[in-house]
């Protein structure tokens, strides 16, 4: 393997095409598509900072590296990507991509980032303001997890989350086969409108959880007091709460036990069957 070593590089594309080289203490300028079109690239200790650095690159290895404000849309249509001990202070990275794995990673702009990305393993990773990240993602395994992002995983399919603390709004919408374990989600309108969504052991927070659910499974999770409305035409509910929740609204069908319930709310907008056992301890 070639490597290069305490260089900067600048202007349009000034390592196109490379493959089979470790790159160290390297700068990416100023300029545009630093690394583009390329194959079994490493890169340590470098820092990047002009538009678009790492695209249609395929076999990356990115350990302890910077990506600056200006570096922004960097990584994308790159398959068999592993990146550890990093920051990034740019949006809309991550795009297009099949196999990824994110290590002790500090995203402190994630705004549209992570978009159309299969095969998505993230450990230990912080994200930070923005919109949309996750959006239409496939095959996550997520292990480690703080982010304060709006909207977050929404349009995911096939999808474990342990370990996450996710303050946001509208998070996991439209989802399909996610399974969430040991995590607080703060946000108004969780899992709306989702199939075959799964918690166990979470703390939930925010207004309307849980409502337009198909295939609705709760396993000894607890409800923060401003819960209400939760469950509305929900459909297929089996649900374990430890605790007490505020209230339930117009569940469709299915079993809810809880410790205790504040409210229930059973009105004319009730959708059939409308017949979900709601049973108190």
């Amino acid at each position: 393997m070639e490597i290069i070593r305490n260089q900067s590089f600048g202007g349009e594309r000034p390592l196109f095409g490379i493959h089979d080289t470790r790159l160290e203490n390297v700068t990416i300028t100023e300029g545009e598509s630093g690394i583009k079109c390329c194959q079994r690239i490493e890169a340590d200790g470098c820092r990047f900072i002009g538009k678009y650095p790492w695209w249609h690159v395929d076999g990356s290895l990115i350990t302890n590296c910077v990506f600056e404000v200006g570096s922004r849309s960097a990584i994308w249509y790159s398959n068999d990507m592993v990146m550890r001990d990093t920051v990034i202070d740019a949006p809309k990275f991550f795009r297009e991509m099949r196999g990824l794995t994110l290590e002790n990673v500090q995203l402190n702009d994630a705004d549209e980032t992570f978009w159309r990305v299969s095969d998505l393993t993230v450990r230990n990773v912080r994200l930070h303001e923005g919109t949309y990240p996750f959006m239409f993602c496939e095959g996550v395994d997520v292990d480690g997890l703080e982010s304060d992002s709006r909207y977050v995983f929404q349009y995911v399919r096939n999808a474990v989350i342990r370990n996450a603390r996710i303050v946001t709004k509208d998070a996991f919408w439209e989802t399909e086969n996610v399974t969430i374990y040991d995590s607080v989600l703060d946000g108004e309108y969780l899992g709306w409108h989702s199939r075959n969504l799964r918690l166990v052991r979470c703390h939930i927070a925010g207004e309307q959880p849980l409502c337009y659910v198909d295939g609705l499974v709760l396993e000894d999770c607890t409800f923060d007091a401003a819960c209400d409305r939760a469950f509305e035409d929900s459909t297929a509910i089996d649900a374990t709460i430890r605790g007490s929740i505020s209230e339930i609204k117009n569940p469709c069908s299915g079993r809810i036990v809880a410790d205790s319930v504040g409210r229930v709310t059973l009105d004319a907008h009730l959708r059939a069957p409308g017949n979900c056992q709601i049973i108190t301890l």
